[in-house]
């Protein structure tokens, strides 16, 4: 398959088939997803939750999200791989947002970031573009901002804050992101802010009118069961089956049942 470009990615809207999105973090993963046609792999924060065990995204580093990038860009010939920036790796200042931007681009292989926020971040946006580094916008549930929302239920309930959502996804789209993620919000709002944008819009927990859709893999496999988002659909458990998998390899290891003779040497 092709590589997937910038380009390339924005010419997918409005074509009519919806763009797939899933989030890998590491070169297995990545590999799997690639070869199946995903059309974005983000390398996402979330790691810090599903792979370390954390509460929320904000423990996160940049040098282990520079690692989860390079793991998964061994694995990706055609998919476009986006980082996600950590907390704190570009809220301190334009010249930090930039250097660390420029890090994912230089040492991880990966074809852009993704930051959240709207109106206040855009400067930042519009430096990192002009350097060269394409950038994703993040609106609605922003996770990095759980302790300012108090959790992470559905945003934008108010018209005023949905006015806001509607605001900062134009000016977003002024400063120069190519695509954004709108997070837990209304549907009947992700389909007139999809409506009002000319850049794709990927939905997670948005209704069904964005562009395209992303969820957390290890919540689609059944990995991750500290807590099932409602807008998460289970495609299969495979924490089930991987218990039931260990379950029957100790019991042969105790029985002398594995290694059997045909797996000696």
């Amino acid at each position: 398959m092709e590589k997937m470009t910038i380009p390339r990615f924005q010419a997918l809207k409005g074509k009519g088939d919806k763009i797939i999105s899933l989030t890998a973090y590491d070169w297995n993963m990545a590999s799997i997803l690639d070869g199946l046609g995903v059309d974005l792999i983000l390398v996402g924060d979330s790691a810090g939750m599903v792979c370390a065990g954390h509460e929320n995204t904000l423990p996160v580093t940049m040098d282990q999200m520079i690692y989860h990038t390079q793991c998964v860009s061994r694995g990706v010939r055609s998919a476009l791989v986006i980082a996600d920036m950590p907390f704190l790796s570009y809220q301190t200042g334009p010249a930090d947002a930039l250097f660390n931007a420029g890090r994912f681009l230089k040492e991880a292989g990966a074809d852009g970031v993704k930051i959240e926020g709207g109106r206040a971040v855009a400067g930042t946006v519009r430096q990192m573009v002009e350097a060269g580094i394409p950038v994703m916008g993040h609106l609605g549930l922003t996770p990095q901002s759980v302790r300012i929302f108090g959790g992470y239920g559905v945003r934008c309930g108010s018209p005023a804050e949905a006015a806001r959502l509607k605001a900062d996804a134009k000016t977003l789209e002024e400063a120069g992101v190519f695509s954004m993620v709108l997070e837990k919000i209304p549907a009947d709002l992700a389909h007139e802010v999809t409506d009002s944008v000319s850049i794709p819009t990927i939905g997670i927990g948005a209704g069904p009118h964005c562009d395209g859709q992303i969820l957390v893999t290890h919540d689609l496999l059944g990995l991750f069961e500290s807590f099932k988002p409602k807008f998460a659909r289970q495609y299969t458990n495979l924490g089930k089956i991987i218990r039931k998998a260990v379950t029957a390899y100790i019991k042969d290891v105790k029985s002398g049942n594995f290694p059997s003779q045909e797996e000696s040497f």
